[in-house]
């Protein structure tokens, strides 16, 4: 099946223009987020569009900025396509996951988008250590809840290459309302509480 998504915000009213081009390109079922802007991270109707598609199904948007304008949370949503078969057409870019090329245009942008986490990580790294050295005292507080975390947390698995990847972070952080970072963080503590309970300083 062809799912079209389409978003505006409330100072773009380009929706009717959206929809046409989708339904040129063959939608045959269109979802809309209206009101709702590139960086927020509750999208309902691309949440439940996540929900609708199945193996094989392809997702179709006008630009690949109606699905998110960071490229983190993009990229992202594309792990969590890639496993159940999904794929995805942007009539502005000419890209399509169901061809090689669609496909390549994304790996190379991850490659750039993870050389670029790996600097800034690098740079975080030698921050902290000098603010512990410094004495200063790390760490932030929780932004999700025990209860939304036990409710989220069926639905996020390790990646079936057993590559240390997660599937599922981009629709639990849209289903939940936060960050995709505070989902990670989430992460990072059960392990911690994990590898303290077998015994192994951390």
């Amino acid at each position: 099946m062809i799912f079209g998504y389409v978003r505006v915000s409330t100072e773009e009213q380009n929706l009717r223009m959206q929809e046409q081009a989708l339904q040129e390109a063959g939608c045959e079922e269109i979802l809309a987020d209206r009101g709702v802007r590139g960086n927020a991270v509750v999208k309902p109707q691309l949440a439940r569009l996540l929900d609708k598609a199945r193996d094989g199904d392809t997702i179709v948007v006008w630009r690949l900025d109606r699905l998110s304008r960071s490229l983190q949370d993009l990229l992202a949503l594309m792990e969590d396509l890639e496993q159940p078969g999904l794929h995805l057409h942007s009539i502005k870019e000419q890209v399509d996951t169901n061809s090689p090329g669609g496909m390549l245009y994304f790996h190379m942008v991850g490659a750039f988008a993870q050389f670029e986490r790996d600097v800034i990580r690098q740079r975080t790294r030698s921050g902290l250590e000098s603010a512990k050295l410094a004495g200063v005292k790390l760490g932030r507080p929780q932004k999700l809840t025990d209860e939304q975390w036990q409710a989220l947390r069926p639905h996020i698995t390790p990646h079936p290459d057993n590559n240390g990847k997660w599937q599922g972070i981009a629709k639990a952080a849209t289903l939940a309302g936060v960050s995709r970072s505070s989902i990670y963080h989430r992460l990072q503590l059960e392990a911690q509480e994990a590898l303290q309970a077998n015994g192994v300083e951390t």
